[in-house]
């Protein structure tokens, strides 16, 4: 259901005017809103605040990239892995700076069980954007699947330092904190 809030927001800025002048990652209204999420009360402000962030990440300032965005959104979401690996691939191809480009990719290869080129691309995407808390999870997730608890805590850390509520990550940190500690005693 989330994931259906975020493309028609993201849709709502394909409507013409709808576009910012400044793109993803770049966007100068994305400072005011991570001080805002780690100012949030709480989850649900966490939340609305988060999807304004998502909303300008995923707007890349040009009309046929977004519509190459919300097409490998959509391929994403119903399964066809390898249409949105093509849709991704075309989006890092005309923009290799976008780093929402290189997450959505990431987050491909993850569900397509490709951990490696994942990595790679969650690199990628933090390069460009060291705030992706989206991408640091994804990062969590897959050293939790690696076996790699310090590394997958350490990612989560990072998440929560940027986005105090982003998800079950609190949650998380403390399980690895108690297993980690468990292993060392």
């Amino acid at each position: 259901m989330r994931w259906l809030i975020l493309f028609c927001l993201f849709a709502a800025a394909l409507l013409p005017g709808g576009n910012p002048a400044h793109a993803g990652q770049d966007d100068p209204r994305l400072n005011g809103q991570f001080v805002s999420l780690l100012d949030a009360k709480d989850r649900q402000e966490g939340q609305v605040i988060e999807t304004r962030i998502w909303e300008l990440w995923l707007a890349s300032g040009d009309q046929a990239m977004d519509e190459e965005m919300a097409r490998g959104i959509l391929f994403m979401n119903a399964g066809d892995l390898r249409q949105a690996l093509t849709s991704f691939d075309r989006i890092i191809a005309s923009a290799p700076d976008f780093a929402e480009g290189w997450n959505k990719r990431a987050t491909v290869y993850y569900l397509m069980g490709d951990l490696k080129r994942s990595v790679l691309d969650i690199e990628r995407t933090v390069a460009l954007e060291p705030r992706h808390f989206g991408a640091f999870s994804g990062l969590g997730l897959i050293y939790m699947a690696t076996g790699d608890d310090e590394a997958a805590l350490r990612a989560f850390e990072r998440v929560l330092q940027i986005h105090p509520f982003y998800g079950d990550i609190a949650r998380q940190v403390l399980v690895l904190r108690e297993k980690i500690k468990g292993q060392k005693t």
